[in-house]
């Protein structure tokens, strides 16, 4: 890890952003009296639950890319990139919270992070196994 530094706190900092959503949707539940397993009831319990799972699913399909783009590409810029997309991902998230029609641009950001990442990434490893 210690030739990783910068993507291992991106992937750090993601958990945490994990966290707080899943924290978000537990206090939501109780403001608003949704008793699990119910994934629906209040508008804002709703909207909770939503940038839980979608973060989530982004989530998942993030992490191995900035892996992969670090691992052959290049650390400083998967932490670039991958700071940028948790700071969109974190935009995405207050923007849905407060007005789920203002989510676009965090949205879109942290899409043109992940397939800078992606494309990035499948281009390292291509180049890795053609010398």
């Amino acid at each position: 890890m210690t030739d990783y530094p910068g993507p291992a706190l991106v992937t750090l900092a993601t958990s945490f952003l994990l966290f707080a959503c899943a924290a978000h949707v537990g206090r939501c539940r109780i403001r608003f009296g949704i008793k699990a397993p119910a994934t629906s009831g209040h508008p804002q319990f709703d909207i909770a639950y939503r940038i839980q799972a979608n973060t989530v699913e982004n989530s998942v399909s993030f992490l191995p890319v900035l892996w992969v783009f670090a691992g052959t590409v290049s650390s400083l810029w998967a932490t670039v990139l991958g700071g940028a997309w948790l700071a969109a991902r974190v935009w995405y998230a207050i923007a849905y919270a407060r007005d789920p029609r203002t989510r676009g641009a965090g949205f879109l950001i942290s899409m043109l992070c992940f397939g800078a990442l992606g494309i990035g990434g499948a281009y390292g490893v291509l180049r890795g196994m053609l010398v």
